[in-house]
């Protein structure tokens, strides 16, 4: 499934992390779009979830060789030691700026309830041809952690309309810095790119929703994966 000599490029976000590049990643990237087709009427939105579209969950085989080759090569990088949890899933990006919920329009950190000692790795491998559907954009907070924390907050209890009103933020996918995060790094996409990166780094796909499809041959297709892992002892 995946390249056994990956190319791995290192992209620093910040002063403190880093975001892994890997071209090439699969040997038959095709096999996952033919697979989204085959299954596409499978695909489903889950409740609670702030992906915006649907999700297929990966077969617990590619699950399995997704972790092999993040523990191979990605995990020690990113400053994990083992791996605990791992999670795998072809997604696709469908909704409209119109639709989503506030928690949808700035950026997030993934969270996997680990204790402390342990740390959050994520990987997108990018499954389109299209470069207009959007990479990945990395984000730096631009105020004090409390006030960031309302915002998510208020993002999570207050109407839309509050929301939008009151924070400044606009509604629809976030793509540039705002008076609330400043924009660091930014990951183009490529057919058959995988990135990895630490998962409590903000972050948000790069979307130009004038592109997206519900066809998992011309949207924006990716695989997912999340790691829960305990930090290395050099961290």
């Amino acid at each position: 499934m995946f390249n056994p000599n990956p190319r791995i490029q290192r992209l620093a976000i910040g002063p403190r992390h880093d975001c892994l590049v890997i071209d090439d990643a699969l040997l038959e990237p095709e096999r996952w779009v033919e697979h989204a087709l085959e299954h596409r009427d499978a695909f489903a939105e889950r409740a609670g979830n702030a992906y915006p579209g649907p999700e297929l969950p990966l077969p617990e085989a590619a699950t399995a060789q997704l972790e092999a080759f993040f523990a191979a090569h990605l995990r020690r990088r990113l400053g994990g030691r083992r791996t605990l949890r791992r999670m795998g899933r072809l997604a696709m990006t469908t909704a409209t700026p119109e639709s989503l919920h506030p928690r949808q329009c700035f950026c997030h950190v993934d969270h996997l309830d680990v204790p402390p000692g342990h740390m959050i790795a994520a990987s997108v491998l990018y499954l389109f041809r299209d470069p207009a559907l959007g990479g990945t954009g990395f984000y730096m907070p631009r105020r004090p952690p409390a006030d960031i924390a309302r915002l998510v907050q208020a993002a999570a209890e207050w109407p839309a309309e509050r929301f939008h009103a009151e924070t400044g933020i606009a509604r629809g996918y976030m793509r540039e810095s705002n008076a609330w995060f400043e924009k660091v790094l930014e990951v183009e996409p490529r057919w058959n790119r995988m990135i990895a990166y630490p998962g409590t780094v903000m972050h948000s796909a790069d979307i130009d929703p004038r592109r997206l499809s519900t066809d998992p041959a011309r949207g924006r297709l990716t695989i997912n994966g999340f790691f829960a892992c305990t930090r290395s002892l050099s961290q």
